[in-house]
């Protein structure tokens, strides 16, 4: 079983996807700006976890970027609380 080393690309494409996700987390309080927002938490998740495991942070990103745009769109004010 080889271990595989993360290299400082991917440790520095970790550090911004995270650095993004947490300055979009609390954005939101219309439909459109919850679907904005869940698409940029979203394609950070997607790339982020793409480099880490090692596949296409774009594919990732992509993926990503659609399902939080529709997770966003989806939910209600009264799902989330802002406060």
């Amino acid at each position: 079983m080889q271990i595989q080393v993360l290299n400082s690309t991917r440790i520095a494409t970790l550090g911004a996807v995270m650095a993004l996700t947490m300055g979009l987390a609390g954005c939101g309080t219309s439909t459109g700006e919850r679907a904005s927002s869940g698409a940029g938490i979203g394609a950070a998740v997607g790339a982020g976890a793409a480099a880490v495991t090692g596949g296409s942070v774009v594919q990732g990103a992509v993926i990503g970027g659609g399902v939080g745009a529709a997770t966003g769109a989806a939910t209600d004010a009264d799902d989330i609380n802002l406060e």
